[in-house]
């Protein structure tokens, strides 16, 4: 049966009714948050990842053998970082299997909004696709410096996690796994210390080509084959592929089609 009410009346019981609603999504979510937070609290006690055979339950530092159980590790610890993570090359130049991993981990950070720093060995300066990924980066919000002097080798995830070599002259043996709080802290001493001594990445003042980028180009026209095309070039197979597909994520081009077309509207080729 439905009786009339005063305004008034009418209008308290809507606001009390909204505000028991609001009450319980509250809840709720805090009680999401909660189960949350403690998943991320057992991410950084749990056992390191599978492929550590040295460590125990627990323990603060672990060794990890091996490429893959070194990128298993940073998949790991990327995928549940919330603020911040802190990255050195000091080579300077990634290869092109480097990158082709790194991107969509770095891009994933980017988006879910984890500030991204890194500094690169000054070789950067001379090598195109490296150049032109962090550039990449930068514009998506990454932060990238560029260091003149030699830097150390370190991963840092959140200030509570980090990776260094085994053997910074062979990091393809593995790395350290640290989660002691007091190494985990020097170490990003130690890289903010190197990120004040760095420069500002360099940023792209003329969106034009390299004569390197010009001559590859051209050859996606003139040559019908990848080996043919270095070798009208003077370069390795493997060096034209690792050009390629810099200019190639450069134009946002999918394919090498789509990249000639693109260059020849942006003017790149006539």
């Amino acid at each position: 049966m439905i009786r009339a009410v005063p305004p008034a009346r009418a209008v308290d019981a809507l606001v009390e009714s909204r505000l028991r609603t609001l009450r319980e999504e509250l809840e709720t979510e805090a009680t999401r948050r909660s189960v949350i937070e403690s998943l991320f609290m057992e991410c950084w006690t749990a056992v390191p990842p599978p492929h550590d055979d040295q460590a125990g339950e627990g323990q603060m530092i672990a060794q990890l053998h091996g490429i893959d159980a070194v990128r298993e590790a940073i998949d790991e610890l990327t995928f549940f970082a919330r603020t911040e993570d802190l990255t050195t090359e000091p080579t300077g130049v990634l290869a092109e299997e480097s990158i082709a991993v790194s991107h969509p981990i770095n891009m994933r950070l980017l988006r879910r909004g984890v500030r991204l720093r890194t500094i690169m060995g000054a070789a950067i300066l001379q090598d195109e696709p490296t150049l032109t990924y962090m550039r990449e980066l930068v514009a998506h919000g990454a932060e990238v410096r560029v260091s003149h002097q030699p830097i150390e080798r370190v991963i840092i995830v959140d200030r509570s996690a980090a990776l260094t070599p085994i053997d910074p002259a062979h990091t393809a043996r593995g790395a350290l796994l640290v989660r002691e709080p007091g190494l985990v802290a020097t170490l990003v001493t130690l890289f903010e210390r190197m990120w004040e001594a760095a420069e500002e990445l360099p940023s792209e003042e003329v969106d034009l080509p390299s004569d390197v980028e010009r001559d590859i180009l051209a050859m996606l026209r003139e040559a019908d084959k990848d080996e043919t095309a270095a070798r009208q070039l003077g370069m390795s197979v493997r060096t034209y592929r690792k050009h390629l597909a810099a200019i190639m994520r450069r134009l946002g081009a999918a394919n090498r089609v789509e990249a000639a077309l693109l260059a020849h509207e942006k003017g790149w080729l006539s």
